[in-house]
Order: structure tokens, then C-alpha cells, then sequence
């Protein structure tokens, strides 16, 4: 008999997944992988299908089509007790009328679990989590971050391979959220678990994964690191979904010595026809000039504190400007607009998708020199 290795023991396999219901399919043909010990993240929109991939990867839905290991064996038709999981849902799903401390330990005594061994896990549990002080207080004594870490708990104390999340962050406010999500990562590194979590939230996403999956309308748009999701973005949704403020698409039109703005009739932005395709530049990548690049009309900006974001009309486009601290430039005034080459995506305007074989065009010299 051969020894499982430890990326047959953890990691979980998803293979050309459908879902349907009728007519309607919220997954069609996912394939992924998520390694052993590795955070891996669902991403995208409402409706996108990352928690239904979610429930069918714990067996709450059974897939219409395809396959799903996890640890090297075939869990497609298992029932949920038989998957060697935990999970954590949206909502805390705590009992009012149980203490912490029996919340946790709610799992364990239905599965019988000895007492001794109860209390060791509750203990482990309790100081890994910061509850050991709260054990004996009912849910409703507990702040919204303290019932989350309460919901962790009973995942955590099950001592389970592969834990699996449900947007456990979207009842919290932005503080307990950033405070959370990091305890969740340190969690996860400190236990090895290889987890699977969901959100819509790109900076929940960019911030705690290891591998983020960006799912639209059932199919996955790219799967990649947080880096090279943002850097090198498969197509322009994936590039207005990923980034705060989103990607400025630009769409170019043909004119004479390349392709230009919309509205303009020059410079050229490419030495290339820009029939068909849009120009992606994300907002903190574009910078203010004295001369040279493209001329531009102030609309408006929004203060930060740390920055400021500028809304420019370009020809027949409008591009937003990311800028360091208060920008002070009255509505109404001209500026220019100037970026280095090696920040440009382009995009084919009908599909979507990124035109990787156009990355190592030159652009027209006009458009990014700066004085």
C-alpha cells in the first residue's frame, strides 16, 4: 500500500463542474485547484456562481456534471459528514441559549467526543481564537467580531483538513472586517488548513489569498495570484473588477499614424489601428504633466486623506486620475495626462479579452513623454 503524500491529503480538485437548475446553470464547466495548505479565494459578483461552487464542493448541492476530490478521493456523491470539512456561513448561526463554550463544543458532542478530549480542544481552541475569557457568555452578549470568532471556533475545534467559508466578513463593519480577515489569515497559516473562501470583496480577495478564482456568470474569468490577477488581467472585466478605483477603459478609435481617443485627432496612443480595441490604464498608474501627453478637462475630485481621486474628460472619454494627497486644481481647468508604457492593457473591445499580442507594441512617443 503506498503512503498518500500531503498534497493527496489536503488539497481538493474541482473538474469541469456544471450546476444546473432547469434551464438555468449557476456553474458551468469550472475546473481548479486548490492546494494543500493554500487560501484560496471565489471571487466576483452576486449571482456569479462562487457559492454554489462553494455548497457543491461541501456536498449541501450535488453537481450536475463533473468531478470533485478532495485529499485524492473521488467526493462527488459523498454526503457532507464523509468529506472531512468544516465550514463557516455567512451568517453566525449561533444558538441564543448556549454558552460560548457549548456553541464550540455543540459538533463535538453530537459526534460523541469524549469529554476529556472536549476539553482539551476547547482549550486549544479558546486561546487560538482570544475567547478564553468569554466561554461562559450567550451570543448576545458578544460583539459582532466576537460572534465570528465564536463561528470560527466551532469550524477550528473540529480539527478538519479543509475548511470552507462563506462571506463570514459581510456582516461586520469595514474595521472588524480588516481586524477579522487578518485573524482569519493567521489562523489558516498557523493551522496549515487548506481553505476555500468566498466573497464579492476585491480587497477581502487581494489581501488574504493565495490563488483568487474570478468567477462570471458561472465560468471563471481567470485564476491566478493577487499580483498577477492585478498586473496582467485576463480581459477588461477582470480589470474594472479587480482595483479600487476600477480600470479607466478607453476606447481607441483609427486615425491617421496609429490609433487614438475617441474625440481626439491626436496624438496617437499606439502604432497600431485601434479598431476594436480599448486601452486599460488604472487610475494610480496615470500621471499629471507639464507637457507633452494628452490634454485634459478637470471635472471634479474626491479627497481621501491620503489621496485624491481626478476625474478628467479626455476627447470623448473619461478617465480617472489617482494622486497623491489634496488636489487643488479647480474644476474646469486644463491639465495633461502622461503614463509609462510598460502600465498599458489593451483589450479587444467585443470579447473582452486581453490582446496579449499587442503588449509589446510601441506606444507613440507623443503620449507618454514627459518634461
Amino acid at each position: 500500500m503506498t503512503t498518500k503524500t500531503a498534497k493527496e491529503l489536503f488539497s481538493i480538485s474541482v473538474r469541469g463542474v456544471d450546476k444546473s437548475w432547469g434551464s438555468v446553470k449557476a456553474v458551468d464547466n469550472v475546473s481548479f485547484e486548490a492546494p494543500t495548505g493554500g487560501f484560496t479565494v471565489l471571487l466576483g459578483p452576486s449571482g456569479c456562481g462562487k457559492s454554489t461552487t462553494l455548497r457543491l464542493i461541501a456536498g449541501l448541492e450535488m453537481v450536475s456534471a463533473g468531478r470533485i476530490a478532495i485529499g485524492g478521493r473521488d467526493v462527488t456523491n459523498m454526503p457532507p459528514a464523509r468529506r472531512q470539512l468544516s465550514m463557516v456561513f455567512q451568517s453566525y448561526a449561533l444558538f441564543p441559549h448556549l454558552t460560548v463554550a457549548e456553541n464550540i463544543l455543540f459538533g463535538l458532542k453530537v459526534r460523541r467526543v469524549p469529554k476529556a478530549e472536549q476539553g482539551e480542544r476547547l482549550k486549544r481552541c479558546a486561546d487560538l481564537l482570544g475567547l478564553s475569557e468569554l466561554l461562559d457568555r450567550r451570543p448576545s452578549q458578544l460583539s459582532g467580531g466576537q460572534q465570528q470568532r465564536v463561528a470560527l471556533g466551532r469550524a477550528v475545534i473540529a480539527e478538519k483538513p479543509v475548511c470552507l467559508m462563506d462571506e463570514p466578513l459581510s456582516n461586520l463593519d469595514a474595521k472588524l472586517r480588516h481586524e477579522v480577515r487578518t485573524e482569519i489569515r493567521d489562523l489558516q497559516r498557523k493551522l496549515g488548513i487548506t481553505m476555500v473562501y468566498v466573497t464579492h470583496d476585491q480587497v477581502e480577495a487581494m489581501s488574504m489569498a493565495d490563488k483568487i478564482i474570478l468567477l462570471r456568470e458561472g465560468r471563471i474569468e481567470q485564476s491566478a495570484p493577487p499580483d498577477e490577477i492585478y498586473q496582467r488581467p485576463a480581459s477588461a472585466f477582470v480589470g474594472r473588477f479587480i482595483g479600487s478605483p476600477p480600470m479607466n477603459l478607453i476606447r481607441l478609435m483609427n486615425h491617421q499614424g496609429g490609433a487614438v481617443l475617441r474625440g481626439l485627432d491626436g496624438p496617437p496612443i499606439l502604432a497600431v489601428r485601434g479598431q476594436d480595441l480599448s486601452l486599460g490604464l488604472r487610475p494610480e498608474d496615470i500621471r499629471f504633466c507639464e507637457s507633452g501627453g494628452l490634454p485634459a478637462i478637470v471635472r471634479g475630485a474626491e479627497y481621501l486623506g491620503a489621496d485624491s481621486i481626478v476625474d478628467c474628460n479626455v476627447g470623448d472619454e473619461k478617465i480617472a486620475v489617482r494622486t497623491h494627497g489634496r488636489f487643488s486644481i479647480e474644476r474646469g481647468s486644463q491639465v495633461r495626462l502622461t503614463w509609462s508604457p510598460d502600465v498599458v492593457h489593451l483589450f479587444e473591445t467585443s470579447s473582452g479579452r486581453r490582446r496579449e499580442d499587442l503588449h509589446e507594441v510601441h506606444l507613440a512617443e507623443a503620449a507618454i513623454t514627459t518634461s
